[in-house]
């Protein structure tokens, strides 16, 4: 039980299993992110609609800093690079907002950060490569969505990343963004499980082939000499800007603003008003 995907399972109280013909019933979803929340149908249909020729799927459970905004970035523009003219690509940020392990910040705090960043077009904002998407005559802000995904994490390693693609490729996603750790958490102790991009490699040993594809992102920071984010095995030597989760935990619960160079402030201020308020209850 040194584990919190262990823990899902072995503390559930339940003890016996239902099977037999499945049945849908209408429901009403009356969490405040609701309309964020789509399923395969409306996912497909977002893309048809915008005559999307090719997506890309970034998933989280994290409030994001903005390293982990540029696995977004990166990831798209990387799908765009390899498109022929005129092919838009939708940039996709698909949170899972179902059962988490107990310390990470709720789905619905984290769909407000999600947001705020997606409506006020801050993502990635003074990280792309704006050249880039003008010379395909294409917009990163305009074509990003935010559509939250209802299933919990088991924190299953590289196992439960083929999981989150499979379930990506149902959504009608044609590319997947695998980082570091994907669907990570070590023992209680900290002892790690899995190597830092064992969930990336696993796609290159399935006994069988998806229909989606995976786009693979290293280690980001904010480095002084770019002023912006970039990979880290990009910018050897360069000097990187980082705060640690620990150090972030304790300012935005000071109620102080991050480094925007590390978190963006309409970020930051939604989780300062969430610890306020937990800290209240």
């Amino acid at each position: 039980e040194d584990h919190p995907g262990a823990r899902l399972w072995l503390g559930d109280e339940r003890t016996m299993l239902v099977g037999g013909e499945i049945s849908l019933l209408a429901s009403e979803d009356d969490r405040s992110f609701a309309k964020y929340v789509m399923g395969p149908l409306q996912t497909r249909k977002l893309l048809a609609d915008g005559d999307y020729a090719k997506s890309v799927a970034f998933q989280t459970r994290n409030p994001l800093h903005r390293a982990h905004e540029y696995a977004l970035v990166y990831g798209a523009e990387t799908v765009l690079r390899g498109c022929e003219p005129g092919q838009k690509v939708a940039v996709v940020l698909n949170p899972l907002v179902g059962q988490l392990k107990g310390d990470d910040v709720p789905a619905s705090a984290r769909m407000d950060t999600y947001i705020k960043l997606v409506e006020e077009k801050q993502l990635g904002d003074g990280d792309a490569d704006t050249e880039l998407w003008e010379s395909h005559k294409q917009s990163l802000s305009d074509q990003t969505h935010l559509i939250g995904l209802d299933m919990r994490m088991y924190y299953g390693g590289p196992s439960e990343a083929v999981m989150h693609a499979i379930y990506r490729q149902n959504l009608g996603f044609s590319h997947f963004i695998v980082g570091r750790k994907h669907a990570d958490a070590p023992y209680d102790d900290k002892t790690p499980i899995w190597g830092d991009f064992d969930a990336q490699e696993i796609f290159g040993d399935l006994k069988g082939e998806l229909e989606i594809s995976t786009v693979n992102v290293g280690f980001a920071a904010y480095f002084e000499e770019l002023k912006k984010v970039g990979l880290v095995a990009d910018n050897k030597g360069k000097t990187a800007v980082n705060i640690s989760g620990t150090k972030m935990r304790e300012l935005l619960t000071g109620g102080e603003l991050p480094d925007s160079r590390v978190m963006r402030p309409c970020t930051a201020k939604v989780l300062i008003e969430y610890y306020a308020s937990k800290n209240q209850a």
